[in-house]
């Protein structure tokens, strides 16, 4: 069994992986994330692939499929994780470009939106109905020791304001805590599913029992982790109306989508 360190241990790892990143901010000139275009973040050029409306993107994941039309939670997201939005979020996750965080949240805080407008503004629940939990999909703790912080936080506070924005009370919730495991890159999404299972648990305490909740991701793949992260919160008694994300992978197929649900290439445009 893998021993965890000591909380001051891993508090020290945290901070040492933070100022790494302020040292390489100084001493590495800026770039975009996206293209390498210097002494910009984020260029404008780049800036449009996540100015999208926000569309459903979960029936192209396949551990989300039910098989029957319908999948396991509806998932809105305003980009395609290709081009220059892939190579920012590998910069972002892995490459401490921290700095991408405003453009990345305003892009998720415009999916939690579209959450509110579709699954939660017109349910008019009665008053003195707690806020909707807004769970970001869990880091392992080595992977926020390595970054110095857990990416998806910045999104799941967005994505709770994005909500407020469409009239819906949300607060964020780091409600689940994911075990080692070994890396998802380039798995299968059967392979993804057995991968996870058994490593998404709820935080003791947690109080989720009749408790709403959104996930909140950077990117949809497969599906798997929103599946295993599903499957964890329904087991701790939540509801679990839907996920935002920031893009997500392009359909294998090519197909047409359901009614009412835009496929990734069809919004490309938009996009």
């Amino acid at each position: 069994m893998t021993r965890r360190p000591p909380p001051v241990a891993a508090r020290a790892a945290a901070l040492v992986a933070a100022a790494s990143r302020d040292l390489v901010g100084l001493l590495v000139p800026v770039a975009c994330g996206g293209c390498g275009q210097p002494d910009v973040a984020w260029c404008a050029s780049c800036a449009v692939a996540l100015h999208g409306t926000p569309v459903r993107r979960d029936h192209d994941a396949g551990r989300l499929d039910l098989l029957d039309g319908r999948t396991l939670l509806p998932v809105w997201a305003p980009a395609l994780y290709v081009g220059p939005v892939r190579h920012a979020v590998s910069a972002w996750k892995d490459g401490g470009r921290s700095d991408l965080d405003r453009p990345f949240a305003s892009a998720v805080r415009r999916a939690g939106t579209a959450v509110a407008v579709h699954l939660l503004a017109a349910s008019h629940p009665p008053p003195g109905t707690p806020a909707v939990l807004v769970v970001p999909v869990p880091s392992t703790a080595g992977a926020r020791r390595r970054r110095g912080r857990a990416p998806a936080d910045v999104l799941a506070a967005a994505a709770a304001a994005g909500l407020r924005d469409g009239g819906v009370p949300a607060v964020r919730a780091r409600a689940l805590r994911r075990s080692a495991g070994p890396d998802l890159a380039g798995l299968t999404a059967r392979a993804r599913g057995a991968a996870l299972v058994g490593r998404v648990r709820v935080r003791r305490r947690a109080g989720l029992r009749g408790r709403r909740v959104v996930l909140a991701d950077d990117v949809l793949t497969t599906g798997a982790t929103l599946a295993a992260c599903h499957g964890a919160l329904v087991a701790a008694g939540a509801v679990v109306l839907g996920a935002a994300a920031l893009a997500a992978t392009p359909s294998p197929s090519g197909g047409a989508a359901p009614p009412g649900v835009a496929r990734p290439e069809q919004s490309g445009r938009a996009s």
